[in-house]
């Protein structure tokens, strides 16, 4: 799936000798890693380019997978809140492996999305559920 972010960029302050990032959905500040660089570009994409509310956006809640907590990056939810897009970020020299596929189909028999995408920022992997399989799709929505 091809990614065209926005021109529109994170807000990034310095302060104390460390850099943050502003997240649109949690309001607040936070150190700037490379995986949040990550996340904070693909929101700015579901908001700008998608133009998906960031009132239906869940950024890093957490859930319980077998007695162990874990935290999804970002969930997009439809207009009746249920989950419609669940995204699994990784930092940009992260290759998107079968690890990575993994790590999000755990989250997403928590969460039940209709699509499940994986991204490093460079690459993005989308696939939509149609019954009790997984396609491989160009598109969200």
């Amino acid at each position: 799936m091809q990614v065209i972010y926005p021109e529109k960029k994170p807000s990034i302050k310095s302060e104390n000798g460390k850099e943050f990032i502003f997240c649109l959905i949690r309001k607040k500040w936070l150190v700037i890693t490379p995986e949040e660089w990550v996340r904070q570009n693909f929101i700015l994409y579901l908001t700008e380019t998608l133009q998906f509310p960031a009132s239906l956006i869940a950024v890093e809640k957490q859930l319980l997978l077998s007695e162990v907590k874990k935290r999804f990056d970002i969930v997009v939810y439809d207009n009746q809140a249920q989950p419609l897009i669940l995204v699994e970020c990784k930092e940009m020299n992260e290759k998107l492996s079968q690890t990575v596929l993994y790590q999000a189909l755990n989250y997403f028999k928590e969460i039940q999305s209709r699509f499940l995408v994986i991204t490093n920022g460079n690459h993005t992997i989308a696939y939509e559920k149609k019954g009790e399989a997984f396609f491989e799709t160009e598109a969200i929505v």
